[in-house]
């Protein structure tokens, strides 16, 4: 089973996901997909770790997310928007090659017998961006965004903390 939850920043498409997870599980998987950039993030990262108890198993894998054995356990990934940014990082910026990536990785993790939850962002919605840089990385999500909620089995929008179904 895939699910998708998507949303702007803020909107509660972690508490959602973490509450659905845990609906499902006595005891899912947080895979954080953050680099830890610097002294900021690491903040960012501690505070997310102290949204959650002791029932999650925590594990952190920047890009390649499919070396870990998922079977039987309900996986919530937060989140692809900060995966995609590695990719995104890693090959100097090039859409069609982290696209490439991205999908051959996301396509081998699903292969895995387990419940996936995958947090995202609709980074689109927002302003134009004002760099080169900025709008690849837009189009990049979008279209990454598309490619897994095609796959997702349910697909859920978070506005101002308030899930909407799409499908």
């Amino acid at each position: 089973m895939i699910y998708y939850i998507t949303g702007g920043q803020r909107s509660g498409k972690s508490s959602y996901g973490q509450r659905l997870a845990l609906s499902l599980s006595d005891n899912p998987v947080y895979l954080a997909t953050s680099r830890h950039w610097d002294g900021d993030y690491e903040k960012r990262i501690e505070r997310h770790k102290a949204d959650r108890d002791h029932r999650w198993d925590n594990v952190e894998e920047e890009k390649t997310l499919s070396v870990h054995d998922f079977t039987g356990r309900v996986v919530m990934v937060d989140c692809i928007t900060l995966w995609l940014t590695n990719y995104f990082v890693d090959t100097k910026n090039d859409v069609e090659a982290c696209l490439e990536q991205a999908k051959a990785e996301f396509d081998q993790l699903i292969q895995q017998e387990a419940t996936f939850i995958f947090i995202s962002n609709e980074i689109g919605m927002g302003t134009h961006a004002h760099t080169d840089v900025g709008r690849k990385f837009t189009d990049l999500q979008g279209w990454m965004n598309q490619y897994i909620a095609k796959k997702a089995d349910e697909a859920w929008l978070m506005v101002s903390g308030i899930p909407m179904k799409l499908k």
